[in-house]
């Protein structure tokens, strides 16, 4: 596709959606962003204070579930794709809170899909997540043609909004593409997620909150590597296609705390084991093997490498975290990890 173009990016103030603003600004200056979020807990400006003056980068404040904004954005600004990243992500909240994710993940999705369909917008990416597959056993991996089998009421909005873009493809002919993406890390993320809340916590001298035993695996995947491949997947990738995303990191989340701690020079004793979360999958890994043919895109950074830059941007961003972790927040980790792992 040309990248001379007009992108609706959506959530583009969030964690990946923000990185994700902020490569293309600095590497495709053919590109015009419009940058749509509601800017709730987890996206805010103080995380895109760079974007916000860029001439090709203008920022609405929004709901993608917002059918008379969608389409007047669409139209006067004449969007050629749309990257959708908005969506509720926490698997925590989703257990807590399961409506919100519906009306946000389905809903909004939906009502991006049909205005893109009326309004004529070439291309349609839906960023996803390799939680939509399930649960794996000790061995194998995620494929795209992985039956979707979701565990959790946001994997199962997730799954739902996968759905109902291939059936926009298949239906009406929209031009879609999907990537499914395992765990991100990197600079920016609220510190719900766990790498952040554990880099946060250790640095405070904080216990640090485990679930059940800490041998849930999950591969992980540098944010910058993962927007590479979105991009990669928009540019270049196949009208109807899924693409799983994945940085070839396996590790158990102990293993990752372990190494949080080890980088700041933290004891293991911070550790504190609380009940495990309901239907916590035990194992995800990708097969990126068809992105890696199809596009040539393949992960850059190495978990040791990346964790270490991380963890030295949380240290120098300090003042970020203060500003993102409301009291609203407070009372979230407190009912989630209880007043022994406060931050």
């Amino acid at each position: 596709m040309s990248n001379s173009q007009t992108l609706l990016v959506t959530g583009g103030a969030g964690f990946i959606g923000g990185n994700f603003v902020r490569l293309l600004l600095a590497t495709e200056p053919d590109v015009r962003i419009v940058n749509l979020d509601a800017l709730t807990y987890a996206g805010n400006l103080a995380s895109i204070r760079d974007c916000l003056e860029q001439r090709h980068h203008t920022f609405v404040r929004g709901d993608i579930a917002n059918a008379e904004l969608v389409r007047h954005l669409l139209q006067g600004h004449k969007i050629t794709g749309i990257i959708n990243f908005a969506a509720e992500s926490h698997v925590d909240r989703s257990i807590t809170g399961p409506k919100v994710f519906i009306d946000t993940n389905v809903g909004g999705t939906l009502n991006l899909l049909w205005n893109a369909r009326e309004c004529g917008v070439k291309r349609f990416l839906q960023v996803s997540t390799d939680e939509v597959y399930g649960s794996l056993g000790d061995s194998g991996y995620f494929r795209e043609d992985t039956p979707i089998s979701p565990n959790s009421p946001y994997s199962a909005s997730k799954a739902s909004a996968d759905h109902l873009v291939q059936a926009f493809h298949h239906t009406y002919g929209l031009d879609t593409v999907i990537t499914r993406c395992s765990n991100n890390y990197g600079a920016w993320q609220f510190p719900e997620k766990m790498i952040p809340l554990m880099i946060r916590n250790a640095m405070a001298d904080k216990p640090l909150p485990v679930y059940g035993d800490g041998l849930n695996v999950r591969d992980w995947l540098h944010v910058l590597d993962h927007c590479r491949a979105i991009w990669t997947a928009f540019s270049k990738g196949r009208a109807g296609q899924v693409y799983n995303v994945g940085g070839n990191s396996e590790k158990t989340n102990l293993d990752v705390v372990h190494t949080i701690l080890r980088g700041l020079g933290k004891p293991d004793s911070l550790i504190s084991f609380v009940k495990d979360r309901p239907g916590h999958d035990r194992r995800y890994a990708i097969d990126a093997g068809k992105i890696r043919r199809e596009l040539g895109w393949e992960p850059q950074m190495k978990f040791e490498s990346g964790i270490r830059d991380t963890i030295a941007w949380y240290q120098a961003n300090r003042a970020w975290m203060d500003e993102v972790t409301s009291g609203d927040y407070q009372k979230y980790y407190d009912q989630m990890y209880g007043k022994r792992g406060q931050a």
